[in-house]
């Protein structure tokens, strides 16, 4: 089983001991942090963000093509969301029986009858892949998905490179560690919501960030915020809570709350249906996309995200449909795609029904959900597909090929985990930002790259939902 360190590093057992308490000391020092589990709003407490001992091996083609795709993946979420037939069609079946992409479509449908308030569209989001492992022992780069909406950990993957780097010098592997790339997806991400804010155009409007109700994962945001603060540019930091109770549209549709105009909101909640508590929630957000405020991601392109879309995307004839002229465009994103199935009544899902109920461990059934630990693996998918095959509840997953990736072996350090090697697979995703004004494309930009890893009995989850933890690759 291979790993980016030789075998005479991973099984001294003092060696990993010492590496391991340089490693923690190592993220605190470099500000990979989480708050507690136990007092998630309070940072008087604070550990280490999980992350593994060692970085993982990542071959350079494929990561290379990853990095190469994404200002077309950036391109196709736009281009999706301004297109108001296909997102009708392609969710068509699935707002009959989802009710929370159903409330998301009704605020859609609204905007759309209004008309838009702002020109802006600013989209911050990540592509997901795994390493399929094929026949022949190389690896082929498959989406997972695309987070169009609070992709996450663009800030503490800014910071691990330089643990990783520490770690493999006291392990006396110097030429690995001048082989960590240099990653700031803060930056990036920061990049967006400068350009976003200035051209909206007032100097005293502030970038709102929506955050959850517990926030661990506070430090992560804390990089962006402190990015943008380096331009002057003011971050305010607000619950769905707060926008009710202080927030309001001004006769121009300027969003004001508590008392100051939000040029940029920019969610880092609002992605699963828990997040909205209660109607006000869904009040705050019908009020917020009705504004002027450029909202990233917006509502269309936060359906342009769904499960759904994904899996219509992968129909013959559908990309081209986004790129009529652009064959190797076309070509370049459906290399990362795997299998997708549709499950609607009729015909063809009967068919997807079919061939999962015969090979359930091929596949992964996936519900219209974001934020991990949502997908349904093996004979879990027989009990689910077998309570629902003949009603219209299928619509709401989409089946998906199973990608399997080679394993390799690493220490996953985890605050009172106890320590051992691990059999891991690793997620590599990619983030995407660009910014379109009316017709014109101001930015459409690759700014950085997160590796996470699991232990391989995880079939689901992130970092957040605490499977995954972070990690760095180490390019073959």
């Amino acid at each position: 089983m291979a790993s980016s360190i030789p075998d005479e590093v991973m099984m001294d057992a003092a060696l990993i001991k010492e590496l391991v308490e340089v490693a923690k000391d190592a993220a605190l020092l470099q500000g990979v942090l989480m708050r507690t589990e136990e007092s998630p709003n309070s940072s008087e407490l604070v550990t280490y963000a999980p992350f593994t001992l060692f970085p993982s091996p990542v071959p350079k083609s494929v990561f290379l093509q990853a990095l190469a795709v994404q200002t077309h993946f950036n391109t196709l979420v736009d281009k999706i969301s301004q297109d108001m037939d296909f997102l009708q069609e392609a969710l068509a079946s699935t707002i009959e029986v989802d009710d929370f992409t159903a409330r998301l479509f009704k605020i859609h449908q609204q905007i759309l009858q209004e008309g838009r308030s702002q020109s802006i569209v600013l989209g911050l989001n990540r592509s997901d892949y795994m390493l399929d492992q094929r026949e022949d022992q190389n690896s082929s780069l498959k989406q997972i998905e695309i987070n169009t909406i609070s992709a996450s950990f663009g800030g503490l993957s800014s910071q691990t490179p330089h643990v990783h780097r520490h770690i493999l010098k006291v392990a006396g592997r110097l030429e690995e560690s001048q082989r960590i790339l240099d990653n700031n997806p803060a930056a990036g991400l920061a990049r967006g919501l400068a350009k976003a804010w200035e051209l909206y155009g007032s100097e005293r409007a502030v970038v709102m960030f929506l955050v959850e109700v517990d926030q661990r994962n506070i430090f992560d945001q804390r990089y962006i915020e402190s990015e943008l603060w380096k331009r002057n540019i003011p971050t305010v930091r607000k619950r769905f809570d707060d926008v009710y109770k202080t927030g309001s549209l001004d006769p121009d549709k300027r969003l004001l709350v508590d008392g100051k105009e939000v040029a940029v909101v920019y969610f880092r909640n609002g992605y699963m249906p828990q997040n909205y508590t209660n109607e006000q929630c869904w009040d705050v957000r019908l009020m917020m996309e009705r504004s002027q405020a450029v909202k990233c991601p917006d509502i269309s392109t936060h359906l342009a995200g769904t499960k759904k879309v994904q899996q219509v995307l992968a129909r013959p004839g559908v990309l081209e449909r986004f790129f009529p002229d652009q064959p190797q465009v076309v070509q370049q994103i459906k290399e990362t795609f795997a299998g997708l199935y549709t499950l609607d009544m009729g015909p063809e899902g009967d068919k997807t029904v079919a061939m999962a109920l015969a090979e359930p461990n091929r596949f992964v059934l996936k519900p219209q959900r974001e934020g991990g630990g949502n997908n349904i693996y093996g004979s879990e998918i027989v009990q689910v597909l077998k309570e629902v095959r003949g009603s219209p509840e299928r619509t709401a997953y989409i089946l998906m090929d199973k990608i399997n990736p080679a394993p390799i072996q690493n220490y996953l350090l985890r605050r009172d985990a106890p320590l051992a090697i691990s059999n891991c697979l690793s997620e590599l995703g990619v983030f995407g930002a660009y910014i379109r004004q009316g017709a014109h494309m101001v930015m459409n930009e690759c700014v950085g790259h997160l590796l996470r890893t699991k232990s391989s009995e995880h079939a689901d989850g992130g970092v957040a939902a605490g499977v995954a933890v972070l990690d760095n690759p180490l390019l073959l």
